[in-house]
């Protein structure tokens, strides 16, 4: 099992200490590195910033919004950044939900995600293979466009730049069975949510049957500690604001999610609070045994055991969240 720091994205700025920590990462072992991004700090720019500071370790997005850019934009950014990394660029691309996609990117959420997914993979597909002028007639992505308001001069085109690997690899964040499904047939890697290695079946079959080199990179928080109850309070505070928060009361993906992992119950009234404004409650009301199996808190030796139900699974790269050095290189110690 490969290992990976997960930056996330910025708070109210950046953090001084993220380029060092991957630069131990990779001094470390550490696999990859990865940014995120939700209505703030991009995923791209930092990791440009990293990439210019380590000369070995993979660069991750977990993830891109697709609503962000279009795919042609998005193919653009990857296989720049692949150019200037050596061939270092892995491209994780999620479509977020209606929240943020008409709330912040000012369009509206597709009526068939699966649909609106496949096509924006294809055409990412097409730049990089750079086999011929992209073209597509979907019903989310039509390139050239010829919907309303065009003016039909446009052209099929091909990436004036010859990209360095056409067979970048792209890793899709999905949550539901289907979703999970169509990950496996059209990517090259799935970045679950909440992984607990004793629930795949929340995600569905296709976890069962996955293709020969196959990435599964979950983010977990993990944190060297005494006292796990404290060490679980920064996981909690984070689904309490994405189960509470990430998404509106009838439509909530990840309260869904949580759902479907057997806590149901707890998602609607984590739900419940936070919009109702309630927000310390709702983040001690995230059970402490949900936190805990998708998390690796706790002294050296509670990590060190519950390790090994990571291993057992079909994670390939377990991306960690990890705030602080010492963390950071038990776990590189732990998974030698």
């Amino acid at each position: 099992m490969r290992l990976g720091l997960a930056l996330g994205y910025w708070g109210r700025g950046p953090s001084p200490d993220q380029v060092e920590l991957a630069r131990e990462a990779e001094r470390l072992g550490y696999d990859s590195v990865w940014t995120a991004e939700s209505w703030g700090s991009d995923a791209f720019t930092p990791l440009t910033w990293i990439a210019a500071r380590t000369s070995t370790i993979r660069l991750g997005t977990a993830v891109a919004q697709m609503a962000a850019r279009s795919p042609t934009t998005t193919a653009m950014h990857a296989l720049t950044l692949d150019h200037l990394s050596q061939g270092r660029v892995m491209l994780g691309l999620g479509l977020s939900g209606p929240q943020v996609v008409e709330g912040w990117y000012g369009r509206p959420f597709p009526e068939s995600p699966l649909t609106a997914t496949r096509e924006y993979v294809d055409v990412v597909r097409q730049v990089l293979r750079r086999e011929a002028p992209v073209e597509t007639d979907g019903r989310f992505h039509s390139l050239p466009y010829r919907g309303p308001g065009g003016t039909g001069l446009g052209r099929a085109l091909k990436s004036i730049t010859h990209p360095l690997r056409p067979d970048l690899p792209v890793l899709l964040g999905a949550e539901g069975p289907r979703n999970v499904a169509q990950t496996v047939r059209i990517a090259d890697g799935w970045l679950p949510l909440y992984w607990s290695p004793s629930r795949p079946d929340a995600y569905g079959p296709a976890v069962e049957e996955l293709p020969e080199g196959f990435r599964v990179a979950p983010m977990a928080r993990v944190k060297v500690c005494d006292d796990v109850s404290d060490g679980l309070l920064a996981v909690k505070a984070m689904l309490g604001f994405y189960i509470g928060g990430m998404g509106h009361a009838t439509r909530n993906f990840h309260a869904d999610l949580m759902a479907r992992m057997g806590y149901e119950g707890e998602a609607r009234r984590i739900q419940e609070l936070f919009l109702e404004g309630r927000r310390e409650e709702a983040v001690l009301a995230v059970p402490d045994a949900f936190a805990d199996e998708i998390s690796l808190v706790g002294p050296r030796e509670r990590i060190a055991e519950r390790l090994e139900s990571w291993r057992k699974g079909p994670v390939t790269d377990l991306l960690a969240v990890t705030p602080d050095r010492t963390s950071l290189r038990v776990l590189a110690e732990l998974n030698s």
